[in-house]
């Protein structure tokens, strides 16, 4: 007998896709009456219909139907606001209408050679034949568009209650579907983060089993699959998904490696526990901005350092001796094999390198000059240190965690105060290399760029110098420092 809970569950679920697609109404009404007059049939699927019946569908929808890309082109040419073809050997025509933007794919039936993840593409004649190649059942759902609009729900591969029950497993066995294009191991630990999912266990057993075949994947994919997964709803599941189950080995390997060392504080299982705490808590601090890729690629590689300078001290303890250093080295090269862009790189190793600084702070011993090196240290990326800082606190000794805090608190009011009096946002040396070179009578050259280094040197020791006083002060470098005098 079924049981009517399921039933009713089921019904909610339509009847919220039916509300998420009516916004839609209208466009896909547009293109139902287009593709019928013409003799062709068309369908929502994938992800568009997954988030329609989580109540989650954006303004991008992905359709497949039977009609082939140069038929398309040719009735959709009138009626859409853009055409874009970048897709077309693929099957794929992208639409602009209004504020949607739809991918329509030609039902597909490729097959793969499970050495590299290029398909050998070839069109399919039905949409089952469409739906048993995606990458997850979930993903493997469809709704007929007709001019009346979105008409029948189909499911043939158990998509639903795959969705109801918060599982990710495959249309065909996995070892099938990932050996076909093992990016879709790596999109398994994206939609853990996305949607909160678990993985069915014989799709975990295929991920540890099949784990190496990631290397066949280019940086370039990678990196985009960690990015979607890092901006989740829940990294930390998707993270640990992938370490547990060997992919992070393939793509970073240097996340997995923090399981071996124990933290210098004895206050959790390992450097990697601390740094998913540290992820999490860098992502309650991201605030109405929303998510911060930046922030938290660092708060994930923080302390990948560690492993690589533990060293054990005669007394027992552990140490882990300008890990900042190393790890900031780590990051960067890792992320450079991902291809990702320079500015991102900066970003990222910046605050692995700095991320360790305030803890020489103790209780506001710093000289106003250390403060603005900090300042001027970390540039445009203050605010995100700030967090980065106070999320990596994760000491369980409620009164030590709070004296970390209050200390923050204290540097975070004199990077305040100071920055009231004089422009800490922009360090420049009092004079400029114009008037360098017109005081000391010299070219351009090396010899500006020193005792340009020399005035910014005092302005970061000494705050903002009186134009005489910076004059003075570099004739003085001038006669201790300048060429022998003839």
């Amino acid at each position: 007998m079924p049981d009517p809970t399921s039933e009713e569950d089921a019904a909610e679920l339509l009847a919220a896709a039916q509300v998420s697609l009516n916004r839609h109404g209208e466009v896909l009404r547009a293109l139902g009456r287009l593709f019928a007059d013409n003799g062709h049939e068309l369908y929502l699927v994938g992800g568009s219909v997954r988030d329609a019946l989580l109540g989650r569908l954006g303004t991008d929808l992905d359709l497949t139907t039977d009609a082939r890309p140069e038929q398309m082109q040719r009735f959709l040419r009138g009626w859409a606001d853009a055409l874009w073809d970048t897709g077309i050997e693929f099957g794929t025509i992208g639409v602009g209408k209004g504020a949607d933007r739809l991918e329509l794919t030609t039902f597909r039936a490729d097959s793969y050679d499970q050495v590299s993840r290029n398909p050998e593409v070839r069109f399919g004649d039905s949409l089952d034949e469409d739906l048993v190649r995606r990458d997850f059942t979930v993903n493997a759902m469809a709704v007929r568009i007709t001019p009346a609009g979105p008409a029948e729900f189909l499911d043939p591969l158990g998509g639903l209650a795959a969705l109801r029950a918060g599982v990710l497993d495959t249309p065909s066995a996995p070892e099938v579907s990932f050996g076909d294009d093992p990016l879709r191991m790596l999109r398994a630990a994206r939609f853990v983060s996305q949607l909160g999912f678990t993985v069915a266990a014989r799709v975990r057993r295929a991920l540890e089993e099949m784990a190496p075949a990631l290397g066949r994947i280019t940086a370039e994919r990678v990196a985009h699959e960690l990015d979607k997964l890092l901006l989740g709803a829940d990294p930390v599941a998707g993270v640990d998904l992938m370490v547990q189950t060997g992919l992070g080995e393939v793509v970073l390997p240097e996340v997995g490696a923090m399981r071996m060392a124990i933290d210098e504080h004895h206050q959790h299982k390992d450097v990697y526990q601390h740094s998913l705490t540290v992820l999490r808590q860098a992502i309650d601090l991201e605030g109405p901005d929303g998510p911060d890729l930046v922030l938290r690629w660092a708060a994930l590689l923080h302390d990948i350092g560690k492993p690589a300078t533990r060293r054990h001290e005669p007394d027992g303890g552990v140490s882990f001796h300008h890990h900042e250093v190393v790890g900031a080295k780590m990051t960067r090269k890792r992320m450079r094999a991902l291809k990702y862009s320079k500015q991102m790189v900066d970003d990222v190793s910046q605050l692995v390198y700095l991320h360790l600084r305030f803890h020489g702070y103790g209780d506001g011993r710093w000289t106003d000059s250390a403060v603005r090196r900090y300042v001027t240290d970390a540039g445009p990326l203050l605010t995100r240190l700030h967090k980065l800082v106070r999320a990596d606190c994760t000491t369980r000794n409620k009164r030590r965690a709070a004296r970390l805090q209050a200390n923050y608190d204290d540097l975070e009011h004199r990077i305040d105060e100071i920055a009231a009096k004089e422009d800490l946002a922009r360090v420049r040396p009092d004079l400029d290399g114009n008037e360098i070179m017109r005081i000391l009578n010299i070219p351009a050259g090396p010899l500006v760029g020193r005792a340009w280094s020399h005035l910014k040197e005092l302005r970061l020791d000494r705050g903002p110098l009186s134009h005489d006083e910076a004059v003075a002060e570099l004739r003085e470098w001038w006669n201790e420092n300048g060429p022998p005098r003839v």
